[in-house]
C-alpha cells in the first residue's frame, strides 16, 4: 500500500478551471507526450488521492460520486494504466498513480502560483481611485455617479471608504484616499474644496411633537426651544458643528443638545420622542413612519463638498469631475463654475 502525503491544501483544488462553452472537454488541458490530460480531471484525481476515498472526495468537491468516478476512469484511459488499487481499504495508489500524484502536485502548485502572479500583475496595472464619503446616510446621487464613472473609465479600479470630514483631510494628505465627499468645511492649505451644491435641510420631529401639527416652514428659533439631536458626536469638528452653526446664524441656541453617532440613530431617537433633529433632504427616506418632517428656511442648507489634494490634475480625478458635470446636466443641477473651468482647461 502506498502512503500519501497529507500536506496538500485540498480547499485550493475544489474548483476546476473555466470550461469552454463549445468544447468543455478541451478546457484547461495539458499535453504530456502523447497524453492530453484535462486539468479538471487532474485536480479531481489529486483530491481522491489525498482523501483516499471516492465518497469523501466527492463531498470535498461538492459533486456526486458517479461523475467523479467516471472522470477518474477517463483519466486512467487517457494514461493507459490504473491509478488506484480499488480493492485496498482505504483506497491506495498504484505505482503509476503515485508517479502521477507527485507530478500533479507540482503542476497544480505551479498553476496556482501562476494564477496568483497574474492577478497581482493585473491589479498592479489597473489604476486605483479611492473615494472617501461621510456616513451621513444621504448619498442619493452617489450610486449613479459611481456607475457613470465606471462606464467612462472601466480600466480604473474605484473603491469607496466611509470616513468623517475630518478623517478625509488626514486620508487625503497621507494618500489613503484620492478624493472625498464631505459635508463640513475644514480649512487646510493642502486641500482643495469645491462646493458641488447646497442641499436643503429638513426638521425631523416626533409625530406627537407640538411643532408637528402642520407642514409649513419651521423657524430655527422655534426648533431651538426643544432638545436637538446632533451627529456625529466624535470626532470634532464634524457635521454636528455645522448644525450648531446654523442655529447660531439664526440667533438661536438649542435648549438641550444630545450627541449620537449617526443620522440613523438620531432618527430612531426622534421617533422615540427624545427630541428633534435636522437632516439633509436626501436622508428623508431614512425617517421612520412616525417621524414628522417639516421644511426649514431656504438659507438652512448642508453643503456637498468635493475635496482633493491641491493642484491634483490626475486623469482619474478629471474623469470624476466629468462624471459629475454630465449627470448634473441631466438632473438640471447647476454645475459649479470651477468644475466647468477645470474641464475646459484640459
Amino acid at each position: 500500500m502506498v502512503m500519501l502525503r497529507r500536506s496538500v491544501d485540498i480547499s485550493r483544488h475544489r474548483l476546476g478551471p473555466p470550461r469552454c462553452s463549445k468544447h468543455p472537454e478541451l478546457a484547461g488541458t495539458l499535453q504530456w507526450g502523447q497524453w492530453m490530460i484535462e486539468l479538471r480531471r487532474l485536480r479531481y484525481f489529486v483530491v481522491v488521492a489525498a482523501e483516499r476515498s471516492f465518497t469523501k472526495a466527492a463531498q470535498v468537491l461538492n459533486i456526486a460520486q458517479p461523475p467523479l468516478s467516471k472522470r477518474i476512469q477517463e483519466l486512467e484511459e487517457d494514461i493507459g494504466a490504473p491509478l488506484f488499487d480499488r480493492e485496498a481499504r482505504p483506497l491506495a495508489l498504484t505505482p503509476a498513480g503515485r508517479l502521477l500524484y507527485d507530478q500533479s502536485i507540482q503542476v497544480i502548485q505551479r498553476l496556482d502560483q501562476l494564477s496568483s502572479t497574474m492577478k497581482q500583475f493585473v491589479s498592479a496595472e489597473r489604476r486605483r481611485f479611492v473615494v472617501g464619503l461621510v456616513p451621513s446616510g444621504s448619498h442619493a446621487h452617489l450610486p449613479a455617479i459611481i456607475r457613470h464613472y465606471r462606464k467612462l473609465a472601466p480600466d480604473i479600479e474605484l473603491s469607496l471608504t466611509e470616513m468623517t470630514s475630518l478623517e478625509q483631510v488626514a486620508a487625503l494628505k497621507d494618500g489613503r484616499i484620492d478624493v472625498g465627499f464631505s459635508r463640513f468645511r475644514i480649512e487646510d492649505s493642502s486641500i482643495q474644496r469645491e462646493v458641488l451644491r447646497e442641499e436643503p435641510m429638513l426638521a425631523a420631529l416626533p409625530a406627537e411633537h407640538p411643532l408637528a401639527t402642520n407642514d409649513g416652514t419651521l423657524e430655527l428659533a422655534d426648533l431651538a426651544a426643544w432638545p436637538i439631536i446632533i451627529y456625529p458626536g466624535k470626532p470634532r469638528p464634524s457635521y454636528a458643528d455645522h448644525i450648531l452653526s446654523l442655529f447660531r446664524d439664526a440667533g438661536a441656541t438649542p435648549s438641550t443638545v444630545i450627541e449620537v453617532d449617526d443620522p440613523q440613530t438620531a432618527l430612531i431617537m426622534v421617533a422615540a420622542g427624545s427630541g428633534a433633529c435636522m437632516i439633509p433632504a436626501s436622508a428623508r427616506a431614512l425617517a421612520q413612519p412616525d417621524v414628522h418632517i417639516r421644511p426649514l428656511p431656504l438659507q438652512v442648507t448642508s453643503p456637498i463638498i468635493l475635496c482633493h489634494r491641491l493642484n491634483d490634475d490626475s486623469p482619474s480625478l478629471l474623469v470624476l469631475i466629468q462624471t459629475i458635470a454630465d449627470l448634473y446636466d441631466q438632473w438640471s443641477i447647476p454645475v459649479p463654475r470651477a468644475l466647468r473651468e477645470r474641464l475646459l482647461s484640459r
